[in-house]
């Protein structure tokens, strides 16, 4: 992820703001541009934002909500963003605490969304598109119990996600080393471009060649998981345990894992941050500057020549607060393979 600057007095801004701390003026993200930009008032309802000054806009209709801080232009017909417009259900905000778990939802929604605008990759609404768009429901556990989950375009979300405590019970009882809203988001969108980029394309067979044929019985394959967990030796193929229980779901945690490698390197690279620890002087010392865009970045080695080291320095300092790694997995060289293979599909 960016940081951002305001454009009236140089204030350090983050993703999800939505004021300038120093001089006061309201903020709004243009997805078009990718930049929060600081805005000037005009009439109504629309702004001017210093970033675009040449087209006035207005806030995102769930910006009412505090749900979103995304804007769209004033003179045209869309009422929601970029990464609103692909809301089909929204749990009933009547509810306090519906609402408090939707506005993490669509927290955790907007960064995948932004992720996936500067990837590049086809990102179309249902309404706008009803055979290839993506659509997201957020939904509560009111008789039938909610799964999370894809199916055919349509990414359910059991809001009961977004409770920090009901989410760690899930992540103890399923023996996950990762479980957060953005994990949810990135892992299953990856189903939907499965669907998208690999069922029906020349990429297909190359998918089969290292993740497994996808025709595999899906429901037995993720029952068989659950009642005999992951095989023994699942680190030296698979990036997770689950990723184990079917093609599918190695594709799509394999995806997630990208997105997460990808992002975090951004963020990196917008601090400014090398690592070049103090090694001893019979130990070869782990060097890198994150001083590119990886989300622009065709060269996949460089990816990971610079991320290694970026996490076993994360996961020190992670260590000297007394918090677990912050990036607990094994990058096999098969799992590499994997990664590889996104990166391409992604680049083409």
């Amino acid at each position: 992820m960016r940081i951002f600057h305001c454009q009236r007095c140089g204030q350090m801004l983050f993703f999800a703001n939505t004021s300038c701390e120093r001089c006061g003026l309201r903020l709004g993200y243009l997805p078009d541009r990718t930049v929060l930009s600081a805005l000037v008032p005009l009439d109504g309802d629309r702004w001017r934002p210093l970033a675009d000054a040449g087209r006035p806009h207005r806030f995102c209709v769930n910006a009412g909500h505090d749900a979103c801080n995304w804007l769209v232009p004033a003179d045209g017909p869309e009422r929601f963003c970029r990464a609103c417009r692909l809301n089909r259900t929204i749990p009933d905000l009547d509810r306090p605490q519906n609402h408090q778990r939707w506005q993490r939802l669509e927290t955790a929604k907007h960064r995948l969304v932004y992720g996936l605008l500067r990837l590049g990759l086809p990102l179309t609404s249902r309404f706008d598109d009803p055979r290839a768009g993506l659509a997201f429901d957020f939904l509560a556990d009111a008789r039938v119990p909610v799964t999370t989950g894809h199916r055919a375009g349509v990414i359910t979300i059991d809001i009961a996600e977004a409770d920090d405590a009901e989410r760690e019970r899930h992540r103890l009882d399923m023996a996950e080393t990762y479980r957060t809203l953005l994990g949810h988001f990135r892992h299953e969108v990856g189903h939907y471009y499965w669907d998208r980029l690999v069922r029906d394309g020349l990429w297909l067979e190359a998918f089969r060649t290292l993740f497994g044929d996808e025709r595999r019985d899906y429901a037995a394959s993720v029952t068989m998981h659950y009642e005999t967990g992951p095989p023994a030796d699942w680190r030296q193929r698979y990036i997770s345990g689950y990723a184990s229980a079917h093609p599918w779901e190695d594709f799509a945690e394999t995806w997630a894992h990208y997105l997460h490698i990808v992002d975090t390197l951004e963020t990196a690279h917008a601090f400014g941050l090398q690592v070049h620890p103090q090694a001893g002087s019979h130990s070869r010392p782990s060097m890198t500057a994150i001083d590119f865009d990886p989300y622009r970045q065709a060269d996949f080695d460089l990816l990971i020549r610079t991320w290694l080291p970026l996490t076993y320095a994360v996961n020190s300092l992670n260590h000297s607060m007394g918090l677990p790694d912050l990036y607990a997995f094994v990058l096999a060289p098969t799992v590499m393979g994997k990664l590889r293979f996104v990166h391409g599909l992604i680049g083409r």
